[in-house]
């Protein structure tokens, strides 16, 4: 069991981010486990041809299938950025000592070729891990990150409305079956504990996280902040293939590109990036969501100075609606 003791202070300072490191970690360790049949099992088919080498390598020595992964490289994303860059300038920024002790302990855990020359030239290790991680990312994350990042996105606006409407304990209630809140502690039943115990004043940092399913992880040890980060919801839709509507009964009443606007929308997205899925023009597709929105169809919620567009329940059983009817037509 995890145990994050909270003083009121904590309580005040708990977040959310998001966390394009966060991303690339546990993914090399969904591909470690070659769980071609889960979750992810489009995804790991996709990847797995294309990302072998030594900078993969490198990442699994750091990364194993199970048990402690060197804290470091899992940094809590800055309050004002949440880039791939930011995270990889914050593993860059690792006092030499911590890198040691850290990829240390992972040996005596995990023993691997490669890791006394890290632990031997940490500022090296550090050019390799960050320079590993940028290229990995390239390949592996950066083609699906849009569609990950409006699923993460939708997750933290059910959490915070979670938050506002019950508290705390509602939040924790429904964040994983492994985290439970008391009041003044939160606590993660794990098979295993995280080394050393979290610095208090800190708060702690909920960072939804694709690669993480099914488990929640957590770190505690300082001078760490201490970060749980869990699996979000409707991580089921990630890799589906989105329904084909240009023949259905829902294009034919509201047209073929209103239609495909509604099943590009199960995850929330931005007029720039649907415009960009759909391969039309900025203006023209925000006549149709105007339509849309007026209809019921679709809603729009804002994220920092992006507007996003999701497709509502009306929208939703529209779509379902057409798939039988396509069938016998």
């Amino acid at each position: 069991m995890i145990t994050i003791s909270l003083n009121a202070g904590d309580v005040g300072r708990i977040r959310f981010a998001l966390s394009p490191v966060w991303e690339a970690v546990t993914s090399v360790r969904a591909l470690s486990n070659n769980t071609a049949r889960s979750v992810h099992g489009p995804w790991l088919q996709k990847v797995r041809p294309i990302i072998e080498g030594p900078d993969l390598t490198l990442l699994r020595a750091l990364i194993p299938p199970v048990g402690y992964i060197p804290d470091f490289m899992t940094p809590a994303p800055p309050r004002r950025s949440t880039s791939l860059e930011s995270g990889l300038d914050a593993i860059a920024a690792t006092p030499h000592h911590l890198v040691v002790d850290e990829i240390g302990r992972l040996h005596v855990d995990n023993p691997h070729p490669l890791l006394p020359d890290l632990i031997a030239r940490p500022a090296k290790a550090l050019e390799l891990i960050t320079s590993s991680l940028e290229t990995y990312w390239r390949r592996a994350i950066e083609p699906d990150w849009r569609r990950m990042r409006s699923l993460l996105q939708e997750d933290l606006a059910f959490r915070l409305d979670e938050l506002a409407s019950g508290g705390l304990e509602r939040l924790f209630r429904s964040l994983h079956p492994s985290v439970s809140f008391t009041g003044d502690r939160i606590e993660i039943d794990r098979p295993f504990c995280c080394h050393g115990e979290p610095m208090t004043g800190q708060g702690v940092l909920l960072v939804p996280c694709v690669f993480n399913w099914p488990a929640a992880l957590a770190v505690t040890a300082a001078p760490h902040v201490p970060t749980i980060t869990y699996p979000p919801r409707g991580l089921g839709r990630l890799w589906e293939d989105r329904q084909e509507t240009a023949d259905s009964p829902l294009a034919d009443l509201v047209g073929r590109t209103r239609a495909a606007i509604v099943s590009h929308l199960d995850l929330p997205m931005s007029t720039t990036h649907l415009a960009h899925q759909l391969g039309v023009s900025a203006p023209t597709l925000s006549v149709h969501l105007s339509i849309l929105r007026n209809a019921g169809v679709v809603d729009s919620r804002r994220d920092g100075r992006t507007v996003l567009y999701y497709r509502t329940s009306l929208g939703s059983q529209l779509l379902t609606a057409a798939t039988p009817l396509a069938s016998t037509a």
